[in-house]
């Protein structure tokens, strides 16, 4: 059976945190696989969803294409802190931060490796951000500057050993060979998850995992 994080301390800290009618922006960090996007999923869930007025804006989004890695020689590291448009990120979150309009966010696809534009809507009836990614608490420029935008911030904190099982077998799920996907954890993933894990800020709240089943994301 996996386990996962008990959810209403969860759902506890972000109803003290909500006054009024302003925006809750609650930042969900942690390194590649541990967990993020899945917890991101129960939570909105567990919160009511849509309807209750919550929405995710996964940072995956604001990837770089391809192309301009290929270019910059950085394809091989995709996934790095530098591989992403931060400044679009952060302005993407200053937008539902001011909360004067719909925003329209992009997605990464992860079978087609890239990233589709304006792929979902948040509208001004969703009052919840749940926003997921590595790097919301990485304490280097550019990233550091994201930090005024959260209104709570949460940390998967789940042992390397763990994390290159999950990764490992992530591509293996993929279609790759041990080999190729073992390569792949290891030469790019694992030392992006030792930069979440060094250089992260201090979380408001910490979710510790160090079971091998569970969460992914």
């Amino acid at each position: 059976m996996q386990k996962y994080p008990d959810l209403d301390p969860i759902a506890s800290l972000i109803a003290s945190r909500q006054s009024g009618h302003t925006r809750l922006m609650v930042a969900i960090a942690g390194a590649p696989a541990s967990g993020k996007s899945t917890l991101s999923e129960r939570l909105h869930h567990h919160l009511g969803g849509d309807e209750a007025g919550v929405a995710i804006v996964p940072m995956d989004g604001f990837h770089f294409d391809d192309t301009i890695l290929a270019a910059r020689n950085h394809l091989a590291r995709k996934g790095a802190p530098h591989t992403f448009d931060v400044g679009g990120f952060a302005r993407c979150l200053t937008a539902l931060r001011r909360d004067d309009d719909d925003i329209y966010v992009p997605v990464f696809d992860r079978n087609l490796e890239l990233s589709r534009g304006s792929a979902r809507c948040i509208s001004q009836k969703q009052r919840i951000i749940l926003i997921e990614g590595n790097y919301l608490l990485l304490d280097q420029a550019p990233w550091n500057g994201l930090s005024s935008l959260f209104d709570l911030t949460l940390f998967l904190d789940v042992p390397i050993k763990v994390l290159e099982k999950r990764l490992i077998k992530r591509w293996r799920t993929y279609g790759f060979d041990d080999e190729t996907a073992t390569r792949r954890a290891l030469d790019n993933d694992i030392p992006n998850a030792r930069t979440v894990q060094s250089h992260s800020r201090l979380a408001d709240h910490t979710i510790k995992t160090d079971t091998l089943k569970g969460t992914e994301g």
